[in-house]
């Protein structure tokens, strides 16, 4: 459970981070509304996954998340491009991810 609340916490920062890309600086109001919804439920779930994780973990687990998916729907929504070195970087994010949650004994309390 602690996994799934810390995921929608990253689903929640990617809905934010994307709307604040597409508010065009908070100058459309929609947009510009689901940045502030969006980033309040990121924090508040995130504050919940810190029951379970601890803090350093919760948040290497969820920005790396954040910017991984933020990559990818940057490529895909607003075509921006990545050039090698960004890819390898966020290739080694991924990795950082992985060993916390494979190898690490401080993943949760």
């Amino acid at each position: 459970m602690p996994y799934l609340v810390l995921m929608f916490a990253v689903l929640a920062e990617t809905i934010g981070t994307t709307a604040l890309q597409a508010s065009q600086q908070f100058s459309r109001p929609l947009p510009s509304i689901i940045v502030v919804v969006a980033y309040g439920a990121a924090f508040y779930l995130l504050a919940i996954a810190l029951k379970t994780f601890p803090v350093g973990i919760a948040y290497a687990m969820w920005s790396g998340m954040g910017i991984v998916f933020i990559a990818i729907i940057g490529f895909a929504v607003f075509g921006q491009r990545l050039d090698w070195p960004a890819i390898l970087g966020i290739g080694m994010i991924m990795a950082g991810i992985l060993v916390i949650n494979l190898f690490s004994n401080t993943a949760t309390h």
